[in-house]
């Protein structure tokens, strides 16, 4: 019999942590990346809305997954199809990816608020860090929304611009991220 209380508290325990840990941890519930190459001769844009993005506010982390061939868009299929196979190689890298840390606190702020973070931002195959500044803002007790625009020089990732049509595709691509997270279930 002395047992039951022992167990009863334990559960009441674990079940807490669970739910404090679910609370920091937030998920993509919606939200949109947008890419836009403006060069000389020709603007270029595309929108992902199938990607994954995490953050642990606890820990202060967080997680991006952009599935390329989701990207949507473009001035034709044939420029998707290009832009596919020929730029970003998708039969090889299928997915980009941006991991790091958060340098400041999200908890316990109202209102819009600016942020910093520091990952590493992988592109096609290759890692470079970045630092990153985004505007914050809790639009419910648990929903946070996240925008950020930066941008990504082609050479950095080595994506290569056939000299053909290089003043059809800019050197230094503009990308810009809303997303609204809520608790992970």
């Amino acid at each position: 019999m002395k047992f039951l209380p022992s167990l009863f508290i334990g559960f009441i325990l674990c079940a807490g942590s669970h739910e404090v840990h679910s609370q920091n941890l937030l998920e993509l519930e919606n939200g949109s990346i947008n890419f836009v190459s403006e060069a000389p001769l020709e603007l270029i844009k595309a929108e992902n809305e199938s990607f994954q993005f995490l953050i642990d506010t606890a820990k202060g982390e967080f997680a991006l997954s952009i599935p390329i061939s989701k990207f949507n868009g473009f001035n034709s299929a044939l420029q998707q199809e290009h832009f596919f196979e020929n730029y970003m190689e998708i039969d090889k890298y299928q997915t980009a990816t941006f991991t790091g840390r958060i340098l400041d606190d999200l908890n316990y702020r109202t209102g819009a608020f600016d942020i910093i973070v520091r990952g590493q931002l992988n592109i096609h195959g290759i890692k470079k860090e970045r630092i990153i500044e985004a505007n914050c803002e809790w639009i419910t007790p648990q929903k946070l929304r996240v925008i950020s625009t930066f941008t990504v020089p082609l050479a950095d990732h080595n994506i290569e611009i056939p000299r053909i049509v290089f003043q059809k595709i800019a050197e230094i691509i503009k990308v810009d991220i809303q997303a609204d997270l809520a608790p992970k279930n």
